[in-house]
């Protein structure tokens, strides 16, 4: 098979395809033919060095995946079937490549209302957005929910999950993509170019941070007494966390973890016709290059995606 690996720590151009031999599937696992999959901003940072999740090179990226059953050694799946998600997170999965192994737990069946394109880009940033809503935040019908970066990856599909807990939604994004974002249920988009989210906004139940920056802290500010502050990306402040607890409201981090059964509750909303995934763009296989570039550039509308 062909994977894409690096071999030092760099830029794009460090990716490359190689010839590699076939993963081994072992008792509870299954092998799938990749047909398509998703990239994430964390896995520019991985391939510069920025930190060393997995380790130093030779390494294979990846983990959002969708294809289709090759060999299943688990009573979950039979050859054929179309399955996704983001196994082993943040162990390497090796999801760069035309066949991955992967414990059938990781993954659901795809449905049939996605595209394996789609369900590729779904896993990472679904889940990220499941587990900060509904496990950390607890959002329920009736709260004011505010999404930082409400346009991106995460962003565009916590507005939708919001929305369908009942919530009324308010997110930060450029001008540029104030429609996207009401397209997707927002009730309110404050253009953060223009606008300061923090000097407009009242009474917030729960913040959903995908930013980090100085967006994390201003938060703190447009939160009700006993609000809750759910970041991806600053988790590991103990300043902030320090503030945010001596001011009587609630932080927490989120590490998105492998999850059958938020997956499938996304599906559920796939299929309810309450949550799509937005693809900016796609790739073949061959290009990983040139979609690590426009990875890099960030600001993107949705996600992007390889096709295998």
């Amino acid at each position: 098979m062909r994977v894409i690996t690096q071999h030092k720590l760099g830029g794009p151009e460090v990716l490359t395809i190689v010839d590699a031999p076939e993963p081994r599937a072992v008792p509870t696992e299954v092998l799938v033919r990749v047909k398509a999959i998703g990239l994430n901003p964390l896995e520019a940072r991985l391939r510069e060095g920025e930190f060393p999740l997995l380790g130093q090179p030779p390494f294979v990226l990846g983990w959002d995946v969708s294809g289709v059953v090759e060999e299943a050694l688990t009573w979950r799946f039979r050859p054929g079937d179309e399955v996704f998600g983001m196994p082993l997170f943040p162990r390497a999965a090796n999801a760069y490549a035309e066949v991955v192994a992967a414990p059938a737990l990781h993954l659901v069946r795809k449905p049939k209302e996605l595209s394996h394109v789609e369900a590729a880009a779904l896993p990472v940033v679904g889940l990220t957005a499941w587990q900060g809503l509904v496990y950390l935040g607890g959002v329920t019908a009736g709260d004011r929910v505010l999404i930082h970066g409400g346009g991106g990856g995460v962003g565009h599909v916590a507005i939708q999950i919001a929305k369908a807990l009942g919530a009324h939604v308010i997110t930060t994004a450029s001008g540029s993509k104030r429609e996207f974002a009401e397209a997707l249920g927002a009730d309110e988009v404050i253009d953060y170019q223009t606008t300061d989210f923090a000097g407009v906004v009242r009474e917030i139940d729960v913040v959903l941070d995908t930013l980090g920056g100085d967006a994390v802290e201003r938060s703190l500010g447009v939160l009700r007494p006993g609000g809750h502050l759910v970041t991806a990306v600053a988790e590991e402040d103990t300043e902030l966390i320090a503030k945010f607890e001596a001011a009587g409201m609630r932080f927490s981090g989120i590490a998105v973890d492998p999850d059958p059964a938020g997956l499938r509750e996304l599906v559920a909303l796939v299929e309810q016709g309450k949550l799509r995934v937005h693809v900016q763009e796609t790739f073949p296989f061959e290009r990983i290059a040139d979609a690590h570039r426009l990875l890099d550039r960030g600001h993107l509308q949705g996600k992007l995606v390889l096709t295998v």
